[in-house]
């Protein structure tokens, strides 16, 4: 069992218990505040692995001209089904369909948390081909080491794979994909109100591509 169909068989009780999740959120709303400030006079961002949309939500009702992606058809469903008016498609975020420079930024929260340490450079290039130059990553991560697996999730079947990461080797990452990394802001967990791991939050932009030197990588 794949990651997009453990998402699928959960699709309906993660929008139960996630959605409405930013109301107790307090510095998550701040800093998607920052984010839609920094976006929204610039072009449309795209709320990565997007889920049932409500990071997407709520940019729009910052002003923000946004779209959604997600893995998981059943999530892109109820994205579309919870938001009228804002565009969810299907995609998988290490080869999107879309054209370089399409988004003036991108929220990636908890979406890079099933990828691989090996392809994690690999997946922030594509995020960064994605976004115009100078544009804006937001990503969330928990922190830590090692790796969290479910073969149940809510009373489901599934089979996955919950990464953690430390914000220095995030960080480096970033810089080895063609990032320059702005801020980095570090929280202990809400009680009762979500997984009890501390969480990372990082500014990075989009270097442009002559900015990029041999430690980055090939684009």
């Amino acid at each position: 069992m794949s990651t997009q169909v453990s998402y699928d068989q959960v699709a309906d009780e993660y929008v139960r218990r996630i959605y409405d999740e930013l109301k107790h959120k307090p510095l998550d709303r701040q800093l998607l505040d920052r984010f839609a400030a920094s976006v929204r006079d610039v072009g449309p961002a795209c709320d990565m692995g997007c889920g049932p949309g409500h990071v997407a939500r709520y940019l729009r009702e910052q002003g923000v001209e946004v779209c959604g992606v997600d893995l998981s058809p059943e999530m892109v469903e109820q994205a579309r089904r919870l938001n009228e008016g804002i565009d969810f498609q299907t995609g998988d975020m290490m080869a999107l369909t879309v054209p370089d420079g399409t988004w003036a930024g991108v929220a990636a929260f908890y979406s890079l948390i099933h990828i691989p340490h090996g392809d994690m450079v690999q997946a922030l290039r594509e995020l960064r081909r994605v976004l115009m130059p100078g544009g804006l990553l937001l990503l969330t991560f928990h922190i830590g080491d090692g790796t969290i697996h479910l073969d149940e999730w809510w009373d489901k079947k599934v089979c996955v794979d919950f990464l953690l990461f430390r914000s220095q080797e995030m960080s480096d990452w970033l810089r080895m994909a063609g990032f320059e990394v702005e801020e980095i802001v570090e929280r202990e967990p809400y009680p009762e109100i979500e997984h009890q791991s501390r969480r990372a939050y990082i500014f990075a932009r989009s270097k442009p591509q002559s900015h990029l030197t041999s430690s980055t990588g090939a684009p």
